[in-house]
């Protein structure tokens, strides 16, 4: 059943990573030209004013000494709310659908809900070039398996800093969360997250862009701390119908990965659903 599991969930990313290829080759940009940069430019903004709902599909290949593959779907609705003239507050939670293959060296997989993770990010409305946000992140334990979540409550603050000068937005979200309760038999959970993000608009919707997730786990052993990847991709901002969606597929390298269970490989694809004012 678990084998079944997993290669339902491999399906999952195929289908996405198909239909992110298909619709950034046929999809209608549907605007003149600025106003789908514009559009671009606020979807690869983690703290624009934009309601936008992505799936997210992150494939590991061969994790652990069994050579398996890990797939990791997640559910982002990013919602943002103005509250007065002066500040937004941006919120964004992470709900994440695990594939997870058995690190103990046997084959097999865990599958179900991770540890769902909500951020509140605090911003200024201003129209700089520059902006920022910064609020507190949390992970709760609603892990459906043992192997797919920590355990644990945890919380920590997070930042985003972004600039948008012409057809750039280059920027970088970080967190540290700790663990404050949760099962006592688990380990405590103390993990950094850093994803910069590199992204070039050119024409009729179309960008190239960079955004590796670095996580260092503070609590592990020496040697299986820090995951850093390398890489990047493309992508499309268009219309289906009257649909605005943001289709988006990367390539990542593991520079350093933990030693007991790493993948040097890795690719996301991501189909964004958009919703402007």
């Amino acid at each position: 059943m678990a084998e079944k599991t997993a290669t339902y969930h491999r399906y999952i990313g195929i289908a996405i990573g198909l239909m992110c290829c298909a619709m950034t080759a046929y999809g209608d940009a549907g605007a003149d030209s600025d106003a789908v940069e514009a559009l671009a430019k606020a979807a690869q903004n983690p703290i624009s004013n934009l309601m936008s709902l992505p799936f997210q599909d992150n494939t590991s290949y061969r994790v652990g000494s069994s050579g398996q593959t890990q797939n990791v779907l997640n559910i982002e609705p990013v919602i943002p709310f103005q509250l007065n003239d002066d500040w937004n507050l941006i919120t964004r939670t992470i709900i994440p659908v695990v594939s997870q293959p058995n690190l103990a060296g046997s084959r097999g997989q865990s599958n179900g809900l991770g540890d769902i993770n909500p951020s509140f990010f605090f911003s200024p409305r201003t129209s700089n070039v520059t902006i920022w946000g910064i609020g507190p992140s949390f992970f709760m334990p609603t892990a459906t398996q043992r192997m797919l979540g920590s355990g644990k409550w945890s919380v920590g603050p997070g930042l985003i800093v972004v600039s948008t000068p012409g057809h750039w937005v280059l920027g970088a979200l970080v967190s540290n969360v700790w663990s404050f309760a949760g099962q006592s038999d688990r380990e405590r959970f103390d993990q950094l997250t850093a994803q910069p993000f590199v992204n070039y608009n050119v024409s009729n919707g179309w960008y190239v862009s960079s955004s590796p997730i670095i996580t260092a786990d503070w609590a592990a052993s020496p040697g299986n701390k820090w995951l850093v990847p390398m890489g990047g991709g493309f992508g499309r901002v268009f219309m289906l119908g009257q649909l605005y969606l943001n289709a988006e597929t990367q390539v990542f390298y593991n520079v350093m990965t933990p030693d007991n269970n790493g993948s040097r490989w890795s690719t996301r694809f991501q189909l964004k659903l958009l919703f402007p004012r």
